[in-house]
């Protein structure tokens, strides 16, 4: 039996389970259950959306083969010394690290460097549980979370008021509705994204990964799972209170993020689109810096949209009460930018204007000669790197119907397809075989984790975490409309994947898990730690990923450990003696209602 409690709940625990399991050839494992309590009655709207959600009850077994054949179970060192935990103060139930409020005060504000990841040092961590909020209850299942969200889960209203017009969030009883409302289209998403479906290939899985910048709620990213496209947004967290917050307890992929003077944490050719509605980013700035970052994410052939000011400037400037002569400049110079950069315009109507990054360098002969070409062999290392002004440049190709970097299959079909990077040999030690293989050996492990764990075929899991994606295998063979994968490769990382990840159309970020992910607390469902404790072993405690790990985690989530058995006798040991989890081996198959760790030896 393992228990949980709230940390800011001092009601009685819900039980839960811990399954000890001799396979035919060797030892494994140790199920526990990680829970943080915090239920509380919704109005009757909200009772009606949450009695349709699928039922979430029934666990079975899960048999994980060994590699440690002289192991007899994990390994548990009795000299570690364990450090306890108490609960935050309730002033901490939002807590984000990372991106402090009262921290990010203290730096420039100059390039929104302010807004930017500013990490607490050692002696300012917290050390203590965060608590969920008072009557938090389990979100509903998609697609009720795209428009309804418990008001006790994020007790937000500043943008029900601010935002009215734009019909961007409601507050109605114990609910908030979000009726896909955004600055850009207050009439709702739909509508809009079938306009810029009419120059864009969506729906068909031509375009398949898009890049939201200054997302608000992220009704553009939600509406956007209709086309089968996927949708990384981010905004920064300030006066538009919880707006990040808001999208990720509607089930949409979102991080807290800004465009200043940092490069953005993702690969150089990722993206298939990238949107800006009124997002107030001023592209024109430092030389069209933050276009030129936008252009190195975006793949060739790749689609950037820009609505709202200064688009169509002579017949809106007195609606936006913005002098004409300022957006005029602006417009000139927005697409005098898009030219060196080798755009070209495909679309102007209304506030909307499309253009499309060119598929190879044969377009761009005369560019060259203007700007300042980036140097390719550092092209990845983005992590705390600062932006350039200089564009990326497009290698070589053949001809000029070749598409730089390799064409891709369309989307589900780019899912399996050999990624064109591991194709080319351009990921070393990589090899087509191997990725088949582990294409291949995660299917199986996925197999076996719904054996244990029934709800990862439900809608009851929207918002999984893979700390250590790999290749992204993980969740190629979890693929469901269902549910969508955050895929994380860590800065220590062997070998640098998150760009095949994006290849199969998959989306994903760096991230070095010795500091806080850029998310509110109560963010996943599901998270899955594969080898992460020898891969941060020696370099950050192992204390502080657990501790982070248990705030982004929702109350009622699991998480899978999959590691050496020796790492994992220490997690069992940290998780159960600081409160995490409480462990007895009685097996257990009944009713399971609380947060689950389960730790299977690799």
């Amino acid at each position: 039996m393992a228990i949980k409690g709230n940390p800011g709940d001092n009601r009685s625990r819900g039980p839960a389970s811990i399954f000890i399991i001799a396979g035919l050839c060797c030892f494994f494992y140790l199920i526990g259950v990680w829970q943080r309590g915090g239920f509380a009655k919704g109005d009757s709207k909200a009772l009606q959306i949450t009695k349709r959600a699928e039922d979430c009850s029934i666990l079975s077994n899960l048999e994980y083969e060994t590699h440690h054949g002289d192991q007899h179970g994990l390994v548990d060192d009795p000299k570690l010394k364990i450090k306890q935990f108490e609960p935050c103060g309730e002033q901490y139930v939002d807590y984000t690290p990372c991106h402090d409020q009262m921290r990010a005060m203290t730096f420039p504000r100059e390039n929104m460097n302010y807004r930017e990841r500013h990490c607490p040092p050692e002696e300012e961590k917290l050390y203590c549980l965060i608590p969920a909020p008072k009557g938090y209850i389990t979100p509903f299942p998609w697609p009720k979370s795209r428009d309804y969200v418990p008001y006790a889960n994020a007790p937000h209203k500043s943008l029900t008021v601010e935002k009215a017009v734009q019909n961007w969030v409601q507050h109605e009883g114990d609910l908030l509705r979000f009726p896909g409302g955004g600055t850009q289209f207050p009439h709702g998403a739909d509508a809009y994204i079938d306009q810029l479906a009419s120059v864009i290939p969506m729906g068909n899985g031509t375009v398949r990964t898009a890049l939201d910048t200054g997302c608000g709620v992220a009704s553009w990213g939600a509406y956007l799972f209709k086309k089968n496209v996927i949708a990384m947004s981010f905004a920064q967290r300030d006066s538009h209170e919880a707006q990040v917050q808001f999208a990720l307890e509607r089930g949409v992929p979102a991080v807290i993020g800004v465009l200043g003077t940092i490069k953005l944490p993702f690969p150089s050719r990722a993206f298939d689109m990238a949107h800006c509605s009124r997002c107030l980013i001023p592209w024109t700035a430092n030389r069209g810096l933050y276009m030129m970052e936008v252009d190195r994410v975006l793949r060739p052939g790749g689609y950037w949209i820009l609505s709202g000011p200064p688009i169509s400037w002579q017949t809106n400037y007195k609606a936006w009460q913005l002098p004409k002569e300022e957006l005029e400049e602006e417009q000139r110079m927005i697409e005098e930018i898009a030219k060196l950069l080798c755009w070209e315009k495909k679309y102007e109507k209304g506030e909307i204007a499309i253009w499309r990054k060119r598929v190879n360098s044969e377009y761009c002969s005369e560019r060259d000669s203007r700007v300042t070409l980036c140097d390719l062999s550092n092209s990845e290392n983005v992590w705390y790197k600062k932006m350039e002004a200089c564009v990326t440049p497009y290698p070589e190709t053949i001809n000029s119907e070749q598409v730089f970097g390799g064409e891709l299959k369309p989307f589900p079909e780019r899912l399996n397809a050999i990624p064109p990077r591991i194709v080319s040999g351009s990921l070393t030690g990589v090899s087509v075989e191997s990725f088949q293989e582990d294409n291949k050996s995660w299917k199986k492990h996925v197999k076996a984790y719904k054996r244990v764990n029934k709800l990862l075929d439900t809608r009851r899991y929207r918002s999984i975490l893979d700390m250590n994606a790999g290749l992204g295998s993980f969740a190629a063979a979890l693929e469901s409309s269902k549910q969508w994968v955050m895929n994380v490769v860590p800065t220590i990382a062997e070998r640098d994947t998150l760009a095949v990840i994006y290849d199969r159309g998959l989306i994903g970020i760096y991230h070095d898990w010795c500091e806080a992910f850029s998310t509110y607390p109560r963010t996943y469902d599901f998270i899955h730690a594969n080898g992460i404790f020898s891969l941060y072993k020696d370099k950050c405690n192992t204390e502080d990923i657990l501790l982070e790990m248990d705030r982004i985690l929702r109350p009622e989530g699991a998480v899978i450990f999959r590691d050496d058995a020796d790492i994992l006798g220490q997690v069992k040991r940290i998780v159960s003696d600081t409160g995490l989890l409480e462990i007895t081996t009685q097996p257990s198959y009944g009713e399971w209602h609380d947060k689950a760790a389960y730790l299977a030896d690799s």
